[in-house]
């Protein structure tokens, strides 16, 4: 009875084969079908390896949510060269009620604003980075992913600073006595990530008049970045550049200097580096290899129709009428 009963439900299991398996006996091959197959395998084998890079590349994933934060403060760090002596230079940070929050933490090194060959050199090459960063916003996710380590910047007197005011809105002034020309070799907020660049990496300003102004309004947006590499809480910003001549006469007022004005924004922004999973690696490859073998399939199907109609019409190859000669009788 155990026999008769697993009998029955190998056949149950056969009857249900939705692969039903044909004699080879019964199978013709063609040229033209091992063609179609070898091109159907180089294919399968090209995008194969295609979707593999695909596999192993990773992508950033942007998340927006509102600040929560009132309390903490805003780390400032700022490399700056100005064409004067040390002496006559002044920094310090202002809030939006003008009220000084601290002078202290600034660092005065003596330096020669001229760069050397190497370091012009470097400048180039960093304003070019700047220049595509502008151009291709995709460059940005490539810098967050890779997290290359910067080189030197080491460019003049300089201010070279790290502050940490409250996490409001302010300014940071920069008033020398004579020369206003002025180089920012790095300006950033929040922590350091070694390889990012900031839009204001590199500028460089340039001016023969001691009564100049430069300003720069900068809105800084709180980012929390999650690389395979970095985790970090750091802070992006864009910025609008505008200088003028301070001349009274001419009804042009103000107060010469370097002004660097931020402003924080409501919204954090999270950067989350993402990879695609294996399973649906092995489901795109599945539909890659499924798709190949059906379509090519059809295509070969449909030629080979296409073919038997011609050469049936026009009674060409196997179609074309054999000569029956006459039969001869002794």
């Amino acid at each position: 009875m155990r026999r008769l009963s697993r009998k029955k439900a190998l056949n149950l299991v056969k009857e249900l084969d939705a692969f039903p398996k044909v004699p080879e006996s019964y199978v013709e091959t063609t040229a033209s079908g091992g063609t179609v197959s070898l091109i159907a395998f180089s294919v399968m084998a090209l995008l194969t390896t295609l979707e593999f890079f695909v596999y192993r590349d990773t992508w950033m994933k942007y998340e927006y949510e509102v600040d929560k934060d009132f309390s903490s403060k805003l780390r400032i760090n700022i490399d700056i060269t100005v064409a004067m002596k040390c002496q006559h230079v002044g920094a310090d940070i202002l809030d939006l009620a003008e009220t000084m929050i601290t002078s202290n933490g600034l660092q005065y090194e003596p330096v020669i604003f001229d760069l050397s060959p190497q370091q012009r050199l470097w400048h180039r090459t960093l304003l070019l980075i700047q220049n595509r960063l502008r151009e291709e916003h995709a460059l940005q996710e490539v810098l967050y992913k890779t997290v290359l380590k910067g080189g030197p910047t080491a460019l003049p007197p300089r201010e070279d600073a790290s502050l940490e005011p409250l996490n409001a809105s302010g300014s940071h002034h920069c008033i020398t006595a004579y020369n206003f020309s002025h180089r920012i070799d790095h300006l950033s907020f929040g922590e350091e990530i070694p390889g990012i660049i900031n839009p204001l990496d590199g500028t460089e300003k340039i001016t023969n008049n001691n009564n100049q102004m430069f300003q720069y309004f900068i809105t800084v947006v709180p980012t929390r970045l999650h690389t395979y590499k970095i985790s970090a809480d750091t802070h992006q910003f864009a910025v609008t550049e505008r200088e003028r001549v301070i001349n009274h006469a001419a009804g042009s007022h103000g107060v010469s200097g370097i002004f660097v004005k931020y402003d924080t924004s409501s919204l954090m922004v999270t950067v989350r580096e993402q990879h695609m999973p294996l399973w649906q690696f092995l489901v795109r490859l599945c539909g890659i290899i499924g798709g190949i073998f059906s379509t090519t399939g059809m295509l070969h199907g449909f030629v080979g129709f296409c073919f038997d109609v011609v050469c049936c019409r026009f009674k060409l190859g196997a179609y074309r009428p054999r000569e029956v000669s006459p039969a001869r009788c002794e």
